[in-house]
């Protein structure tokens, strides 16, 4: 079996493959770089705001092409 592609083609996905995996590792550190909080912090934030609501919303979504 050969799978015959443009240089253009596979130099497109290369760059796709590697822009989302830097994504990813670049979200993933952020992620980890955000303190936790302490419960007291928590509470103040309840007194506040209120409680978080059971029910979840999407704030984000994306169509992507395969």
């Amino acid at each position: 079996m050969e799978i015959t592609i443009d240089k253009n083609e596979l130099y497109s996905f290369i760059k796709r493959a590697v822009k989302e995996a830097l994504e990813e590792e670049t979200l993933g550190l952020f992620l980890k770089n955000i303190p936790p909080i302490s419960q007291e912090e928590m509470e103040d934030i309840e007194k506040q705001y209120g409680k978080p609501s059971s029910k979840k919303e999407s704030v984000y979504s994306e169509t992507i092409e395969i």
